[in-house]
């Protein structure tokens, strides 16, 4: 499981091109990392078009959009061309990620217990240092693109 303060793997996975991403193809920029379940349904549909919507503002601010679900390349294709998603998808097949992350377990809907991804961001530094998670329970698909731009509040 990654936390905040580890350094995030160099290898991410194979894109939505079939090509090898590495973390440190994006050094010197802050990376939102976002897993998510499945291409095409609603509230992963909500969470890409919030972050599509307000990727200029994301860039500006310095961040690179790194969507991951465990979807293969093909579909990736699909959802990237339906709604127009600027950013690179990861096709971790293989669940190699998302387990690495700690972000693969059981889920359960109407009572029937299942494999899953959870939805969480992870906000990589410069570096590639953890900075930040948004966890499943604070993860707003609608909103994302503003939480990833939140400033955190030190206690």
């Amino acid at each position: 499981m990654v936390n905040i303060g580890d350094k995030a793997p160099d290898l991410l996975g194979i894109n939505q091109n079939g090509e090898e991403v590495h973390l440190s193809d994006y050094k010197g920029r802050k990376v939102a990392l976002y897993f998510y379940p499945k291409d095409m349904t609603a509230g992963c549909t909500a969470q890409a078009c919030n972050l599509r919507d307000h990727y200029t503002t994301l860039r500006e601010a310095g961040y690179e959009i790194i969507g991951v679900s465990v979807d293969d390349v093909k579909s990736h294709q699909k959802f990237i061309e339906k709604h127009s998603l600027p950013f690179t998808l990861i096709a971790d097949t293989d669940k190699k990620l998302v387990e690495q992350f700690g972000v693969w377990g059981e889920k359960s809907m109407c009572g029937r217990k299942y494999m899953g991804t959870f939805r969480t961001t992870f906000i990589l530094n410069e570096e590639g240092i953890v900075e930040r998670i948004i966890t499943p329970k604070q993860v707003k698909t609608k909103i994302h693109a503003e939480q990833i731009l939140e400033k955190p509040t030190i206690n």
